[in-house]
């Protein structure tokens, strides 16, 4: 989804679109900078120790999109290889998107990340369920088991507010025009759009990682 096209209103009743997983065309092409990622400009932060290429996955919760390609992106963490770390990053175009960014990273600080993360998108596009105000969330998070108090307490904390406004760096770092979207190493970009569909997406970020490995 386009970053022009987000809205909490509009995000559930969207058709899918450019970012959404197709067959993608001339799969067998090597992928070409300007036209399937783009390098970028000024190298972006990492936080993959020494030895470790980072791949970081934009993304929104209430984004349709997203939510299709997480199975996927799931699947292929799981089988990535030692040398790559995989890092999700929610992204913040509007100050409406704040509440959901902030849930994420007070799953990460509070270990719940594997617990709750695919629940959040369940809750959103199956059950369907608005989850765009803090109360809300705080109200859902604790249905699923969490103390409520010690959940607002990180929402609130210093820690989570420098996460979001880092992450808000990142995407502004790699000029994330829509998720989901990816940034290789700090310094290439790609996304549905740029690739044509999200799998061919992760086959450009592999052949980016294999030239970060290879030194190129």
């Amino acid at each position: 989804m386009k970053r022009r096209e987000f809205s909490l209103t509009l995000a559930s009743t969207m058709a899918a679109g450019s970012l959404v997983s197709t067959p993608a065309s001339a799969q067998g092409d090597a992928p070409k900078a300007g036209t399937d990622y783009y390098l970028v400009e000024k190298r972006a932060a990492v936080d993959a120790p020494t030895g470790k290429i980072e791949v970081v996955e934009f993304f929104w919760y209430s984004c349709p999109h997203c939510n299709a390609f997480e199975p996927t992106l799931d699947a292929w963490v799981k089988r990535a290889p030692k040398d790559v770390v995989v890092r999700r990053v929610p992204v913040a175009f509007r100050d409406d998107f704040a509440p959901q960014q902030r849930l994420y990273f007070v799953l990460e600080a509070m270990g719940l990340l594997d617990k709750l993360h695919a629940k959040v998108f369940a809750a959103i596009h199956v059950e369907k369920l608005k989850l765009d105000r803090v109360e809300l969330i705080a109200d859902w998070v604790a249905k699923q088991g969490v103390d409520k108090t010690k959940f607002m307490e990180h929402y609130n904390s210093f820690s989570v507010a420098t996460k979001a406004r880092k992450a808000i760096e990142l995407q502004n770092a790699y000029r994330v025009e829509g998720v989901p979207a990816l940034g290789i190493a700090g310094r290439f970009y790609t996304d549905g759009t740029l690739a044509k569909s999200m799998d061919r997406a992760l086959q450009i970020a592999e052949y980016l990682v294999a030239g970060v490995r290879s030194g190129r």
